[in-house]
């Protein structure tokens, strides 16, 4: 939708209260999402280099707003442009935004 490929992603904070989700699954994902292409593989040099919300914390209520915070405070001193932000949620509940740095 936003026309970008993960290379063109500069910053990934990504929410893995549920630290299960953050692990690469092929069996998982080949039984459950069968003739679906994967997006790529993640470059973990720009996956929370602050740390994620297991080790900074998540706020009950305000996870959003401390990933999109912190999403934006490193583009901005990493001199980004794009940062993609994900969450999860109890019951399998997920969502995702790309930012893009102002001026950029």
């Amino acid at each position: 939708m936003a026309g970008l490929t993960l290379a063109d992603i500069d910053v990934i904070e990504f929410h893995e209260a549920f630290a299960g989700q953050a692990m690469d699954s092929e069996l998982f994902f080949q039984k459950n999402l069968p003739g679906v292409d994967k997006v790529g593989l993640i470059d973990m040099n720009i996956l929370n280099t602050k740390g994620g919300s297991l080790s900074i914390g998540h706020p009950f209520g305000a996870t959003g707003a401390r990933l999109v915070t912190t999403a934006a405070n490193r583009l901005v001193k990493e001199g980004g442009t794009y940062a993609l932000v994900t969450a999860c949620a109890d019951g399998g509940i997920g969502h995702a935004c790309i930012l893009k740095r102002y001026g950029a």
